[in-house]
């Protein structure tokens, strides 16, 4: 059974749409008649020294809402672990741009926008070891003292700050950045901030044909390293309840030393080349299997094989497309579309696989049932929209509303596809327990029944396993650890794919599926379905002198 072409067409032609606005960690969101009052932008983890650039190109707001009662802002806070913030844990009502405090000294800095001011007020909670870097407010004082520090020759002009103390510790921006005419004139105009300080930034913003603009980089410090996740607040929303409409287009690039990868993808690129290896000689003793029994070999095997070097070439391309992303911050799309094209692949021999297999087609009958059938219809047009909502995911900024609806799309259909491929295990498990009760059937059928059993909890501890327990892992592991959890799912995916091949292997060497040669052995009368397809079926048996004999088919 082979995937609709169409089906397969429109999923590729979804995915090559969506590509060509992929920018992946080089975010830029735009947002127009927008309600939220929270935009979650990304979560990224930080070693030290690395950088946070956040570029407010422009923002729309309402004339008839007083900010400085209802502020708006960013917040970026860091997490103790993923998607579980330090500050959030009593955020009902209250707007989280006027907190005052954090739990656990956790790092908070709050970007509070004044727009009757024309200034962006910064705010820092807790153990603070970050640097801000960012073109100051200006000030009429400030500006007489730059005047005089140029005059007395001094060699920082940019470092005016004079409540800052002690500069030395500050870090240089990352030398691996390229720079140019423009962006050494932003530098100068820059002033580096201590957060850790008692003072409160106050940093420029402009307004341009109603529109703001502000920008601000920041140096995570050794002690702050972590998990952080930065968003946008509206909190006219959160309080009075009224939704005004407000747009803004944001850029935000982050980086860790020479990587554009999260702190916990960084190995991802070279796991997933590691995996694909492991995958491919796994395939090859799997032919090598098959071609030495080639004589008990059914098609089902093949697609097995065929599922294997499949699973194997997405996970080149996958390493493939991270290594562009760790090196230049954004995919080749090229190799995007071949990866996006071998995951639905993959997908969907993976599912019609293990529904092949669980209905027993080809080890105890050769044809499907009209309600099996239905279940084909049922879990092919699930994937391909599983695999479209994960190209969605992949190709969508985090902020866009679109990307939770699909992703609540991924997990719901990633579930009616996992609990449908059970049905068919159930009703083969059905199927033998009516036939083992027939004389004559019992041994041979009992064995099966076994191997069906097993084959239904492998199923049920592989999906527990990868939707569950690896994600709940996940979140309770140090932020640079994350990346065991596709390392967790991996594994598991070989172990499973080898318990099957193992269990399933070609009938001259698998004890549970092999033919019975005399007499006294098991019929070899298989499972009656409700197809009827296999009714009819003679057995052979040996006589005494070495010829075959067929009996009569029963009626």
């Amino acid at each position: 059974m082979a995937v609709p072409h169409r089906q397969l067409s429109v999923a590729v032609i979804v995915l090559l749409v969506l590509l060509s606005g992929c920018n992946a960690r080089i975010h830029k969101l735009s947002l127009k008649n927008e309600t939220r009052f929270t935009i979650d932008l990304n979560n990224f983890g930080f070693f030290a020294n690395g950088t946070l650039n956040v570029t407010l190109s422009s923002l729309w707001l309402s004339d008839l809402v007083n900010y400085s009662l209802y502020p708006v802002g960013f917040s970026l806070s860091r997490s103790r672990v993923n998607g579980v913030l330090s500050y959030t844990a009593e955020e009902t009502e209250a707007c989280p741009l006027t907190a005052t405090k954090t739990t656990n000294d956790e790092p908070l800095i709050l970007f509070l926008i004044d727009s009757k001011h024309l200034g962006v007020n910064v705010s820092a909670m807790g153990i603070q070891d970050n640097f801000l870097l960012a073109k100051a407010k200006s000030d009429e004082s400030k500006e007489k003292k730059k005047v005089a520090k140029r005059e007395a020759g001094d060699s920082k002009p940019g470092d005016s700050n004079a409540k800052q103390g002690d500069n030395k510790g500050i870090p240089e921006p990352p030398a691996n950045e390229k720079s140019n005419t423009v962006e050494d004139a932003k530098k100068v105009e820059e002033t580096t901030f201590l957060l850790n300080s008692s003072v409160k930034p106050i940093l420029a913003l402009d307004k341009t044909n109603g529109f703001y603009n502000f920008s601000f980089r920041l140096v995570v410090g050794p002690k702050d390293q972590g998990l952080y996740s930065l968003k946008f607040h509206y909190c006219k929303n959160r309080v009075a309840g009224v939704k005004l409409p407000y747009g803004l287009t944001v850029d935000v690039v982050e980086r860790n030393p020479g990587s554009f990868l999260s702190a916990a993808e960084i190995p991802l690129s070279r796991l997933y080349i590691c995996m694909a290896g492991v995958f491919f000689t796994a395939a090859m003793v799997w032919v090598y299997t098959l071609m030495k029994h080639r004589y008990s070999v059914f098609k089902i095997h093949w697609l097995m094989a065929a599922l294997a070097f499949t699973k194997s070439t997405s996970l080149v391309f996958h390493s493939i497309n991270y290594h562009f992303i760790n090196i230049e911050g954004h995919p080749i799309e090229g190799w995007a579309v071949m990866y996006y094209i071998t995951h639905l692949l993959k997908g969907a021999l993976l599912f019609i696989t293990l529904a092949l297999i669980g209905t027993g087609w080809a080890f105890v009958k050769y044809i499907l049932s009209d309600k099996e059938k239905k279940i084909f219809m049922i879990v092919i047009p699930l994937q391909v929209l599983a695999n479209v909502a994960f190209i969605i995911i992949e190709s969508t900024e985090e902020g866009s509303s679109e990307y939770y609806l699909w992703k609540e799309i991924l997990f719901l259909v990633d579930l009616i596809c996992c609990g449908a491929i059970l049905f068919p295990v159930v009703w083969s498990i059905r199927h033998l327990q009516e036939a083992s009760s027939t004389d004559g059937k019992a041994a041979m059928n009992l064995e099966k029944l076994k191997l069906f059993r097993h084959y239904y909890v492998m199923i049920v501890c592989y999906i527990y396993f990868t939707r569950i327990i690896a994600i709940l892992l996940k979140i309770t592991m140090p932020f640079q650890w994350q990346w065991c959890y596709e390392f967790l799912v991996e594994v598991s995916t070989l172990i499973f794919f080898v318990l099957t091949g193992y269990k399933f292997r070609p009938a001259s060497n698998n004890p549970y599926l092999q033919l019975p040669l005399d007499e006294e052995d098991v019929e070899m009368d298989e499972v009656v379905t409700e197809s009827g397809a296999l009714e009819g079926i003679s057995k052979v048996k040996k006589t005494s002198n070495g010829r075959e004999r067929q009996k009569e088919p029963a009626l």
